[in-house]
């Protein structure tokens, strides 16, 4: 158990790889796990022999594409550790499993491309009083002072960032470091614990003045060290650590460690760091507001979908312990009992024995549970400890099986894509009659689609999803609509008279009869209102009809021959003769949108929205994040299609936006006419 708020703990932990785009997250994980013993040899990503984004779709494209999951024993601690995709596309992959870490690793390296996106991640973790350290990557590549490089990337933290260790340079190259709190140098060896080495006179005077620096920021936070700072009296060593492990733990600073994940430099001080002065189990049930409690209590972090052993969901136990076979009650009320635990290392799931509070476990075939559920042994639903709410999609691709016996396959394999990752989202549009998967970005949908053919064998044909274009009219008339045919025994007739009118915007479709004298029998109204409705599905431009009025205002019938059929087909004659006549006109929808981005960038993304057609509403700060806009505008759906990725462009990556439907606006001229000729090409 923890001493105080400052002192080491026991028992299992769970920790977070976190950090922006190729800061070198999964080479740590790696590195990690070669210098604890649970591989043989530090694999690489270029090799493909890494344990880490082992997937094929990851394997392909070289990034992680899904959290990673491994364990590994230091010092006769156990930690789990779960590295978390960097890439803004796949981000939301981490915020179900935050919920469950102990504490987060944020791994960044010196570029100042990469400040915006690591200020989402940090801001992330501020927001969710996550307590966390940094470890500064690529040491040996930098070029200019840690100390430098700190202070560019301090603007992306909301609190201090806590330098704990400067390097040793030899010759214009990184060959070992400082620890400020032990004042002890180390030099590194390759892919080996560093080696303690006297200090050199050179390096104690750059030692001194960056140990003063971390002693005046923890004095902020410790009045005692402030008088002792103030009186020039040293403080001990204990003192020290006790202030840097509480303030971490209370997130009142980021300490930052360096290293080299890909030459295994750093990685022993790291994993000290962690065992020594990570948080365990009880101070995240704090965090996430969990009181003692007898039951068994599990958050799921992940859901898999394995080839051959079918679902598993990853949970950290919160409280108590679980054994096979044991029954978990959801938020729903139902009971699931769980089909065997395993251990997770990488691709791998191997069986184990029941897994005790603070451990991170497979539980398999819960069928019904979803990521972000919080579960109980418990007879009654357990109160929810988070609440997951996915970004809206930000690029969509219709989807379809290449041979319709797949269909229901395909459908089935959507809804495991999307229980996996809920961040992809799955919508049958009734207007275009697609099935659209959307998603947060290019590289999201390419993987999800990679996957429907790699993991679930079917082959899928995609396009650009179609605009819902509507038309109108801005014209009115009266038509005559007269149906009449004879073929032996009984014929058809009907003759009904029409007049055409628009509506205002939004109004829809209405429809009327004045009949007097009884020149078209009542009975007959509802199916010439059919045969109406039935023409405005595919108008004079060829597209759904809106905000139109028609009113019936004669006819004649004949009493024999006339029927409900003969009228809907009297009607749907008048609606197609006088529609022409009444100046159609095409309608596309416009959609609201809300583009978030750093502050520098608004101007870039003022000149985006003007190319596509859209209409500036203005731009505000963004609440809660300081240095970034949110810009308001009303765009074209068709102008939306692949925004996202020239927005990402614009914003180092980090530029996001959400959209929903406004209204529909006239479209004229070319721009008109291309979109019509092309229905009329597809209706061919």
């Amino acid at each position: 158990m923890a001493d105080g708020n400052s002192g080491r703990v026991e028992g299992p932990r769970c920790i977070a790889l976190v950090g922006p785009f190729a800061s070198g997250k999964t080479t740590l994980l790696e590195a990690i796990l070669a210098r604890t013993g649970a591989v043989t040899r530090q694999g690489t990503i270029a090799e493909g022999n890494t344990v880490g984004d082992g997937s094929p779709e990851a394997r392909a494209h070289q990034m992680s594409v899904e959290t990673n999951i491994a364990e590994a024993d230091f010092m006769g601690d156990q930690l789990t550790f779960i590295d978390c995709p960097g890439s803004v596309e796949f981000s939301y992959e981490a915020e179900p499993v935050l919920a469950g870490a102990d504490l987060a690793v944020v791994v960044a390296e010196a570029d100042e491309k990469k400040i915006p996106a690591l200020q989402v991640i940090l801001k992330s973790l501020e927001d969710k009083g996550i307590p966390r350290l940094l470890f500064l990557n690529k040491v040996d590549k930098a070029e200019g002072s840690v100390r430098q490089t700190l202070e560019t990337l301090q603007p992306a933290s909301g609190v201090p960032l806590v330098l704990r260790h400067i390097p040793i340079w030899q010759s214009d190259v990184v060959s070992g470091f400082i620890d400020l709190a032990l004042e002890r140098a180390y030099v590194y060896q390759e892919h080996a614990a560093s080696e303690l080495i006297d200090m050199a006179d050179a390096d104690r005077d750059r030692e001194a003045d960056a140990r003063f620096t971390m002693l005046e920021t923890l004095a902020d936070y410790d009045d005692g060290l402030m008088e002792q700072l103030l009186e020039d009296i040293q403080p001990d060593r204990e003192h020290i650590f006790a202030d840097l492990v509480r303030e971490m733990r209370a997130g009142s600073i980021c300490p930052v460690l360096i290293g080299s994940a890909e030459n295994g430099n750093g990685i022993g001080r790291l994993l000290k760091a962690i065992r020594h002065e990570a948080p365990g189990i009880a101070e995240t049930r704090t965090r996430l507001g969990l009181d003692d409690i007898e039951d068994t209590i599990v958050q799921i972090l992940k859901t898999l979908h394995t080839t051959h052993g079918g679902k598993l969901s990853v949970a950290r136990v919160l409280t108590g312990s679980l054994a096979d076979g044991a029954e978990l009650t959801g938020p729903d009320d139902s009971t699931e009992r769980v089909s065997g635990l395993f251990r997770i290392q990488g691709q791998q799931a191997n069986k184990r024995d029941a897994a005790a509070a603070g451990e991170t476990v497979g539980l398999g075939k819960l069928d019904d549970a979803q990521t972000g559920w919080t579960m109980s042994t418990g007879k009654t639903a357990p109160a929810q400890l988070i609440t997951l709410q996915p970004p809206p999609p930000v690029l969509g691709a219709a989807v379809s099986s290449a041979e319709r016996k797949d269909d229901v396959k395909l459908s089935s394999a959507l809804s495991k894509a999307v229980e996996e990752d809920p961040s992809l989202k799955v919508t049958h549009v009734q207007d275009t009659g697609e099935t659209v998967l959307e998603g947060q970005g290019e590289m999201h949908l390419r993987v999800a689609l990679e996957r429907l053919t790699g993991k679930y064998g079917i082959s899928v044909t995609t396009h650009d999803p179609r605009v819902p274009y509507k038309e109108t009219i801005r014209g009115t008339t009266t038509i005559r609509g007269r149906h009449k045919k004879q073929s032996g025994g009984h014929g058809q007739f009907g003759d009904v008279v029409l007049d055409i009118k628009p509506l205002p915007r939004g109004a829809g479709f209405s429809f009327a009869e004045t009949i007097s004298g009884g020149a078209v029998p009542r009975n007959y109204f509802s199916s010439i209102e059919d045969g109406i409705e039935e023409y405005l599905n595919r108008g004079p431009l060829g597209f759904p009809v809106v905000d139109v009025a028609v009113t019936l205002t004669d006819g004649s019938y004949h009493s024999v021959d006339s029927s409900d059929q003969a009228f809907r087909t009297a009607a749907q004659i008048g609606m197609r003769e006088g529609m022409p006549e009444c100046k159609p006109v095409l309608l596309e929808p416009v959609l609201k949108v809300e583009v978030a981005v750093p502050s520098d960038a608004t101007p870039r993304v003022n000149g985006i929205v003007s190319q596509r057609r859209g209409q500036l509403l203005g731009f505000d700060a963004r609440p809660g994040w300081p240095g970034w806009d949110v810009v308001e505008a009303m765009i074209p759906q068709s102008e939306i299609r692949d925004l996202i990725i020239e927005l990402r462009s614009a914003t180092a990556g980090v530029g996001t936006f959400n959209a929903a439907f406004d209204h529909l606006s006239e479209l004229t001229g070319k721009l008109a006419d291309q979109v019509i000729e092309r229905a009329k090409d597809k209706a061919a």
